[in-house]
């Protein structure tokens, strides 16, 4: 009974990490169904936006749910990635429950990527975006300063637990202000491209093919929250362009 419990409580537990991790509900209710497999368990998933509740049942029909609350999404594939390979460990090397709880530990505790590299990586992506849009290096070189300091910023505001929404619209704001540069002093032939691209790295793409996997996989209910919660997002996002290229007397059209 002990053993049964603690299996319960330790599957619960991966789930909710995995969907705050930005995993899908097919590959989670995967995941959860392959470990408690592998302990000669079966289960079944009810998982809503803030909570996730994992039905654990012995061979003998015995039943037990365990609800656990997953928390503030905080996306990352490393997480994804280390946690589908525990799954496969428990399903065919026969990991036992203690292992994989001690393995489990590591994964959540794990530091995240480091975030002056992130901030980097991000600025210069967004700078790619904005030359794959057509835009000049001179646009590229605004999109990549524009993004760095909205990221940067984001970065301060989340770890400072600022509503989402709010960070949204703040650093859209100030990635559009400084983007309107390039239209204001005449720095390039595309200044248009770089306004427009300046906020890509916003883009709550994620969670929207996320919203359309969970459609496909009949889980309406995450379908409908995702979905909404990026729409919001989205809407934030364009609030603060528009906000920006308000203040800064640069209009598109």
């Amino acid at each position: 009974m002990e053993r049964f419990d603690e299996a319960g409580r330790f599957l619960s537990e991966y789930a909710a990490l995995l969907l705050r991790s930005g995993a899908t509900c097919a590959r989670v209710e995967k995941n959860v169904g392959r470990m408690a497999a592998g302990w000669g368990l079966s289960s079944t998933i009810t998982i809503l936006p803030r909570h996730v509740t994992v039905s654990v049942i012995a061979p003998d029909k015995e039943t037990k749910n365990f609800l656990t609350d997953t928390g503030q999404t905080s996306i990352s594939f490393d997480k994804i990635t280390k946690l589908s390979r525990l799954s496969w460990e428990v399903a065919d090397r026969g990991l036992r429950i203690e292992d994989a709880r001690r393995s489990f530990l590591q994964i959540a505790l794990a530091s995240p990527a480091n975030a002056v590299w992130v901030l980097f990586a991000v600025s210069c992506a967004n700078g790619a975006f904005c030359r794959l849009f057509s835009g000049d290096a001179v646009a590229s070189l605004v999109v990549f300063l524009a993004t760095m300091c909205g990221y940067y910023l984001k970065q301060v505001m989340l770890a400072h637990k600022i509503d989402v929404r709010l960070v949204f619209m703040i650093c859209a704001f100030v990635s559009s202000v400084l983007a309107c540069g390039d239209s204001l002093f005449s720095l390039g032939t595309t200044p248009e491209i770089a306004i427009g691209t300046s906020v890509l790295y916003l883009v709550p793409g994620i969670p929207f093919l996320n919203s359309f996997s969970d459609m496909l996989d009949k889980h309406y209910i995450c379908f409908f929250c995702r979905l909404t919660d990026t729409v919001v997002l989205t809407c934030c996002l364009s609030a603060g362009l528009c906000a920006g290229m308000w203040v800064m007397r640069v209009g598109m059209f």
